[in-house]
């Protein structure tokens, strides 16, 4: 991504489920590409699922600025832990979130929003992973996962609000 892109209301992320590629868009451009790790049980909303909510979301908050690349969160606060082998040994079959978290807010009531799909109470984020995580197969817990590094950058050129669509 460009040194000089700079972060504008026309910035959106588009996660393409099927190809599992995350695109951060400014305007109609393309302008960062990553390829992440969505839900081992596919797509779904509903509560409990452990799958990626589809449709229009944004970002209702940004966590974890300024930290570690590393750093540990449980329930959306830092643990003071940092991630490293020790830790990986500790809790092997752990979901870790690492690094950063772009929560999700859905934005289509009856579909990821209120009831029992809403994406905000399920919790679902754009979060980090540990490394030897692969990335570009669908691995996770129903959140959308990142390489720590690429999630700094994109953390870096999103604010809340951006509008972020999720497709199968």
């Amino acid at each position: 991504m460009s040194e000089d892109l700079k972060t504008t209301p026309t910035m959106r992320i588009e996660v393409s489920v099927s190809q599992q590629v995350l695109n951060l868009y400014q305007g109609d451009q393309v302008v960062a590409s990553y390829f992440v790790s969505t839900a081992a049980k596919g797509v779904g909303e509903l509560m409990g699922s452990e799958k990626t909510p589809r449709g229009r979301h944004y970002i209702r908050a940004k966590i974890g600025a300024g930290l570690p690349e590393n750093a540990v969160f449980v329930g959306r606060r830092f643990t003071g832990e940092i991630y490293g082998p020790e830790l990986a040994c500790s809790a092997p079959d752990r979901d870790w979130i690492l690094g950063r978290i772009l929560w999700l807010c859905g934005c289509e009531v009856g579909k990821n929003r209120l009831g029992d799909v809403d994406s905000m109470r399920r919790f679902i984020y754009i979060h980090g992973t540990p490394d030897t995580e692969l990335m570009g197969i669908a691995k996770s817990h129903g959140c959308i996962r990142m390489r720590n590094a690429e999630l700094v950058e994109l953390f870096d050129h999103v604010e809340p609000g951006c509008r972020v669509d999720i497709l199968e």
